[in-house]
């Protein structure tokens, strides 16, 4: 395993994280278990969870799980998403900030969570009220330091120099999506990231199982995902994805790689990615994105992937400037 320094903090991670999103859900207490062993065995020592998944029961298994290794552990959760029907359950305000964290680390049984994402953008709540009630909690000791998911870079880079400005703890993580088909982040958020020194963990690297080669333009009525969750049939519904991810599935038969493995490693060799956190239902799942691991990823290599899907323009939409 090899393990990368997260931003400037210091702090050691294993290359691949885990996302425990499917524990107490697709995933029964005995499978996350036993891919939880798996992921240890293989050196992963970063797990990433969130108090809304499967209504806390993931933070409740992790939790579980992490009892006889808390202190060699890297664990995060996140905070925004509705937890009930109170109109006030949701957000980023200090008041739901300060009770989610406490459930957080009851449902976890710790006494701190390493990065607590803002898991969305809170429109409704002062960003400078958001940052303050993470650094109160970081002086609480409650959490090591805020991290952030799901914002666009203009937002991430506000709050960063609101923090800079106010001497308030800094956003040290970002976790957006990123994959082959998804590659917006390439655009302002990963080179935001390399410029501050802001480590990232990206989530989805097999495009909700697109890139596994179990979907094709021609096959859409498979079981999975991306057919029986309507946010994911939304996210990657476009056909221009299916075409990517036919191409770059034959791309791996003919190298006789398994799909989802070299998708993960082409994500994972990005220079602005710390890890990314893979995922699974069950182990036959997981293996492919732990053999990642065994891929040894060249520029060369990431480039000539990277032509099986389409490069996204750069920011200021000005393509010329592009082209070296």
């Amino acid at each position: 395993m090899e393990y990368r320094t997260l931003g400037k903090t210091g702090i050691q991670v294993s290359s691949l994280c885990f996302g425990t999103m499917s524990f107490g859900g697709a995933a029964d207490e005995q499978t996350s278990a036993a891919m939880f062993q798996r992921c240890r065995e293989q050196g992963i020592n970063f797990f990433d969870t969130a108090n809304v998944y499967n209504e806390g029961r993931s933070e409740e298994i992790l939790g579980k799980l992490i009892a006889g290794s808390r202190n060699e552990l890297v664990l995060t959760s996140k905070v925004c998403m509705p937890t009930g029907k109170d109109v006030n359950a949701k957000g980023l305000s200090r008041r739901h900030m300060m009770l989610e964290v406490e459930k957080s680390l009851k449902r976890l049984n710790t006494d701190r969570l390493d990065l607590y994402f803002v898991h969305h953008f809170d429109s409704n709540t002062a960003m400078e009220e958001t940052l303050r009630a993470l650094d109160d909690l970081q002086q609480q000791g409650k959490i090591i330091y805020p991290a952030v998911s799901n914002w666009a870079a203009w937002q991430i880079a506000k709050a960063l120099g609101i923090s800079s400005k106010e001497s308030l703890a800094r956003f040290e993580c970002i976790q957006p999506m990123y994959n082959l088909v998804k590659r917006q982040a390439e655009v302002e958020i990963l080179p935001l990231a390399e410029s501050e020194k802001v480590g990232i963990i990206s989530y989805s690297p097999l495009g909700g199982g697109l890139l596994t080669g179990k979907y094709g333009s021609g096959n859409k009525s498979v079981q999975g995902r991306l057919v029986e969750q309507k946010m994911y049939g939304l996210r990657y519904g476009d056909s221009q994805y299916y075409q990517s991810a036919e191409r770059f599935t034959e791309y791996a038969q003919v190298r006789e790689l398994h799909p989802a493995s070299l998708a993960v490693a082409w994500v994972m060799s990005h220079p602005a990615v710390t890890a990314p956190i893979i995922g699974a239902r069950n182990m036959e799942q997981l293996e492919p994105s732990l053999a990642a691991l065994q891929i040894q990823m060249t520029p060369e290599w990431r480039q000539e992937i990277s032509g099986l899907s389409i490069t996204p323009p750069p920011a200021t939409d000005r393509r010329e400037e592009a082209i070296e």
